[in-house]
């Protein structure tokens, strides 16, 4: 029997776990890595994509904090594409295609690299509590490692079952080993369980595909990285396909509902709303002719191409039919299965917005363990969970992100104040301050609080610091006067009209028509400046009006969330509150005025009393 002491313990190496346990380490912390294959190591096991909608703003700020998933996507990008680019930069995402086995190697890489961490493979079997504290995890070996602070990541891996028609197996996403005995330790320490589902498609083979008939999807270049520490932008070097499903790929779903296991009963858990199965959007969407499908790539080392809107749970007869009757898949060779796989996962209104279980001190919760889906929300716990529980064991005081700092915040206070009922997804529209929680800017917002906690490198702050000091020599710039004779030439192409008397170039940007690319063009002396700082500058000057209202409202809010709440209030004692606020107070505890004001069931009406309550015991 190995008895041994670590500061922390990290159950899981998925994302979230990569994050946690970088985290602690470079904070210092002696670490133990625990997962139960070392092959599954930041493993890739549904899209082989960094970012999206939102989690590209996710994995930024992931990186700004001092983060690794955004180096690490930068690397290991084969196509990259900035979605919604025709849209404001409030909700521009980055996404990229990555290679799924050097994603998993060169994290691997970094972990077994890291001073501090140390990796093992192995499964923990129960978590070790005394005086409502953690004290270390015990493994299935029979194995014990003291630990201060233990952070659970275990993903989709708890008592997992596979789903392929009538076929379940109990087993975690592709054909990894699940996680038997972890669950019944939880129940044990309080913690409500719940079962939730996600799913995957089918991988098909490259050569079998025919290509001609597809509708190509060529990455960008000039767009931002993931990485503020990314020097080289990453090259596109494959292309995506889109292709369409079609009434017959409908019919043959809608002939055989009885063999869904979505809808023969066989699953009852609850699914994602926001990434269906392909059965679910032909019931759910019945006026669609069609829906579209892109066919990636999964590696540059392996002929597996993902069909991305196609994951389903049929048996594997109707899947080769239906994947069959798609427009360049007609001969499609499918080297894996779709599956659906259920999992336990615990109820994140049992934590504290540090992703600490309310009952025990030191044990913290983070990712799909949390009902959250996607890498970028778990990465994005992670790193989160570990920066706290590392300050836990230093005995300083919490970190916690508000919703006007970062969609970490926005995501964790979700998850904390509302709950989730179905896989939670991150969504530009969840950040009420969205246009102040931009991918371009957050280093600016998060990488000081990074350094100021002892995680961000003095390379990274650097870094940081030059760019703070460029950004602000380009406003200096900016305000020198230019006379109508030097920009009438722009002014004419870009179809402005030419002022009378000479303005500044900050003037001259706040024009619709005129970009910063012009005005280095006609300017040179502005090409000194990197790409980021000037594209950084032009969206501050451009939505500057918008930008100002943003910060009222944040200034306005300020005084709840600043408003803090004792653990010690039993809100059934206070009067005036209505039974349903009662109940839903006591079970979260909000940390402040502002968090109670987001959980549901809790009125405008119902903040009024407490604010009373708060004033006559300050006043007492």
């Amino acid at each position: 029997m190995i008895n041994e002491n670590y500061d922390a313990v990290v159950i899981g190496s998925g994302h979230a776990g990569c994050e946690a346990a970088l985290a602690l380490a470079r904070m210092g912390q002696k670490t133990l890595l625990l997962t139960l294959n070392l092959d599954s190591i930041a493993f890739l096991a549904c899209n082989p994509s960094i970012g999206g909608t939102a989690k590209g703003h996710l994995v930024c700020e992931i990186d700004a904090l001092g983060g690794e998933m955004g180096i690490i996507a930068d690397k290991t990008t084969i196509q990259r594409r900035m979605l919604n680019g025709s849209k404001g930069p409030a909700v521009q995402s980055l996404r990229a295609q990555a290679d799924k086995v050097m994603y998993h190697t060169e994290m691997k890489k970094v972990l077994e690299n890291t001073k501090n961490l140390f990796v093992k493979q192995g499964e923990v079997k129960n978590i070790i509590v005394k005086n409502n504290k953690v004290c270390g995890v015990k493994t299935v070996q029979g194995d014990s490692f003291k630990a201060k602070a233990v952070v659970v990541c275990t993903g989709v891996y708890l008592k997992s079952d596979v789903i392929i028609g009538k076929v379940r197996q109990n087993s975690g996403p592709n054909g990894f080993a699940p996680a038997n005995h972890l669950t019944a330790s939880l129940k044990k320490l309080g913690l409500k369980i719940r079962r939730f589902k996600t799913g995957t498609p089918v991988r098909v083979h490259s050569d079998t595909i025919n290509y001609s008939v597809l509708t190509e999807q060529c990455g960008e270049d000039n767009i931002q990285t993931f990485s503020f520490m990314t020097k080289t932008p990453p090259k596109n070097v494959i292309k995506c396909y889109l292709t369409y499903t079609n009434l017959k790929t409908h019919e043959l779903i809608l002939n055989n509902l009885d063999k869904a296991p979505m809808y023969n009963g066989e699953i009852k858990s609850e699914g994602p709303r926001y990434c269906p199965s392909i059965e679910s959007k032909v019931v759910r969407f019945a006026d669609k002719q069609q829906h579209q499908l892109f066919l990636e790539p999964e590696a540059l080392s392996t002929k597996e191409v993902y069909v991305q809107g196609f994951s389903t749970s049929m048996p594997t007869y109707l899947q080769h039919q239906m994947v069959h009757s798609v427009l360049g898949l007609e001969n499609a060779h499918i080297m894996r299965d779709a599956y659906a796989i259920e999992y336990d996962c615990i109820d994140s209104l049992e934590l504290y917005p540090t992703l600490q279980y309310k009952k025990i001190n030191g044990l913290y919760f983070a990712g799909q363990v949390n009902g959250t889906s996607g890498y970028e929300e778990a990465a994005a716990q992670g790193i989160i969970a570990g920066i706290n529980a590392a300050l836990f064991i230093q005995n300083k005081p919490p970190f916690v992100l508000k919703r006007d700092e970062a969609y970490i915040g926005v995501l964790i206070d979700d998850l904390t104040t509302k709950g989730t009922n179905e896989p939670y997804r991150m969504m530009t529209s969840r950040a009420e301050y969205r246009l102040q929680l931009r991918q371009d800017n957050a280093d600016l917002r998060l990488t000081q609080k990074g350094y100021d906690i002892g995680l961000v490198s003095k390379e990274r702050y650097k870094a940081y610091l030059n760019r703070v000091k460029q950004i602000e020599q380009l406003k200096n710039d900016l305000k020198t006067v230019v006379s109508p004779k030097k920009i009438e030439k722009m002014f004419n192409e870009k179809q402005e009209t030419l002022p009378k008397v000479g303005i500044t170039f900050k003037d001259v940007l706040k024009r619709s028509n005129i970009f910063v690319e012009d005005l280095v063009k006609y300017f040179p002396e502005f090409s000194k400046y990197k790409p980021n700082v000037l594209k950084q500058v032009e969206i501050d000057i451009k939505y500057e009006g918008y930008l100002t209202k943003q910060n009222i409202q944040i200034e306005q809010s300020k005084k709840q969330e600043n408003t803090e709440l004792s653990a010690q209030i039993d809100y059934s004692k206070i009067k005036g509150l209505r039974i349903e606020a009662q109940q839903k107070l006591n079970k979260i505890k909000p940390l402040t005025l502002g968090q109670a004001s987001r959980i549901s069931g809790v009125s405008p009406a119902d903040i009024a009393v407490l604010t009373v309550y708060l004033k006559t015991l300050k006043n007492s």
